[in-house]
């Protein structure tokens, strides 16, 4: 039997990763989460997912500490909705995804992992991208280190935006 080897998520899945204050906030001026930032925007950045679903798998996020749309600006809500936008390009020239999953889950019932800073997932999606490790043994296998995904899409990112002013 071949074995799969994923030290860095064990954090995560025995759920003794659970950090103190918020992540988001923390990303936004913490060095060790540059590599994972791909494009600040005025209100919003982007950043990947330090767990993916799969390759390409990056978070849109307001800067400010905020948890549901209501209580967001018209400006972040804007921003947001164009850097996913990006995202959607950014993912399809990198990757060539066959569809992609955009979504929201606000409060921690709905399913949201950081409840109190608002997100908007955007993860690129394969027939057959769920297969028996993610069923059977609950485990996804990435072809790709986080490092290799921020050098693929950050200057595509970057050429965008100066497209677009």
């Amino acid at each position: 039997m071949d074995r799969l080897w994923s030290p860095w998520r064990l954090a995560y899945v025995s759920g003794n990763g659970e950090p103190e204050g918020c992540v988001f906030c923390d990303a936004q001026v913490h060095e060790q989460a540059e590599p994972l930032l791909l494009f600040r925007g005025t209100t919003c950045f982007v950043i990947l997912n330090l767990y993916p679903y799969n390759n390409g798998h990056l978070m849109v996020v307001p800067n400010r500490h905020v948890a549901t749309l209501a209580l967001a600006m018209p400006e972040e809500l804007a921003e947001m909705m164009r850097l996913t936008r990006a995202a959607e390009i950014v993912l399809t020239e990198a990757y060539r995804p066959q569809g992609l999953n955009v979504g929201m889950n606000l409060g921690r019932p709905a399913g949201a992992g950081i409840a109190d800073h608002m997100h908007i997932h955007v993860v690129p999606r394969w027939t057959g991208d769920t297969n028996f490790m993610s069923v059977v043994g609950n485990v996804r296998v990435l072809p790709e280190e986080l490092e290799q995904t921020g050098k693929r899409l950050r200057p595509i990112f970057e050429r965008l935006a100066s497209e677009n002013g």
